[in-house]
């Protein structure tokens, strides 16, 4: 894995060399911190914040149009109940590319999402169906740098066969290739 990354550093290091002149990028990477306002679903039941990690690899066909694999993870004891959630969804993404360096992005990804609690020696979990629909902008540093300042995101997941409807937010570091 140690060895892995150092390899990707080094490619994205000998990337960055070139002239920042050159055309859109093809692909990127994006990883950074996750705020999560969930929702119970529950009737009388308040949401609840779960922290974590968002990361994302998206590769672009046109200037314009891609596909992207979105990957996070929530973590938080609400009310005594220590509660996981992962999420793992894939769809099209599309970005506004522009003269500035601010390029704003859509996407609408689905996939699934893995649910576990734990309270007073009980626990459970559950894998079930999760789409997700929102977009951000991204601030260039470089050809092959920026920082992703917003994500934010609606997030539909189901648990015992009931929607729960979340709001979540990112931001991190963008490598560009």
């Amino acid at each position: 894995m140690l060895r892995k990354l150092v390899v990707v550093c080094a490619m994205i290091s000998l990337c960055s060399l070139s002239a920042f002149s050159q055309q859109e990028t093809k692909g990127e990477i994006f990883g950074g911190y996750q705020y999560l306002h969930a929702s119970t679903g529950i009737s009388g039941v308040d949401g609840f914040t779960l922290q974590g990690w968002n990361a994302a690899a998206s590769g672009y066909f046109t200037r314009n149009l891609g596909i992207t694999a979105d990957f996070s993870g929530n973590y938080g004891t609400p009310s005594g109940v220590t509660a996981r959630l992962y999420t793992f969804m894939f769809g099209p993404s599309v970005r506004f590319p522009n003269t500035s360096r601010v390029t704003p992005f859509a996407h609408a990804l689905f996939g699934g999402g893995r649910l576990s609690a734990s309270a007073a020696g009980l626990s459970g979990s559950e894998t079930d169906f999760t789409w997700a629909a929102g977009g951000g902008f991204d601030v260039g540093v470089s050809q092959h740098f920026g920082i992703r300042l917003a994500q934010a995101d609606f997030l539909q997941t189901r648990v015992a066969g009931q929607s729960q409807n979340h709001f979540r937010y990112s931001a991190g570091i963008v490598l560009k290739f």
